[in-house]
């Protein structure tokens, strides 16, 4: 059984390696590589955005969060702007 640092290292590649690879593939399959990997990142970041707003819901859901004006948020929002911390 291979050590963590063992899989870790395995398996890794470059950007230069993976550019190199890449530019083996057919123009079509260039293409399809990179709607894909736009896919993956797009998917990547809507993940990003969820996982940082679950908090924010579970507790506003918990009441802990008191429900504000649009007003307010903004005019709080303008202050942390303006103030050099």
């Amino acid at each position: 059984m291979k050590s963590r640092a063992e899989r870790d290292t395995v398996g890794t590649v470059t950007l230069d390696q993976a550019i190199d690879t890449a530019m083996q593939l057919s123009p079509a399959q260039r293409e399809m590589l990179v709607d894909i990997l736009r896919s993956r990142q797009i998917e990547a970041r809507r993940e990003e955005i969820a996982a940082a707003a679950r908090e924010p819901i579970a507790e506003y859901r918990a009441g802990t969060l008191e429900a504000r004006s649009a007003d307010e948020v903004i005019a709080e929002l303008r202050r942390s702007l303006e103030d050099p911390e």
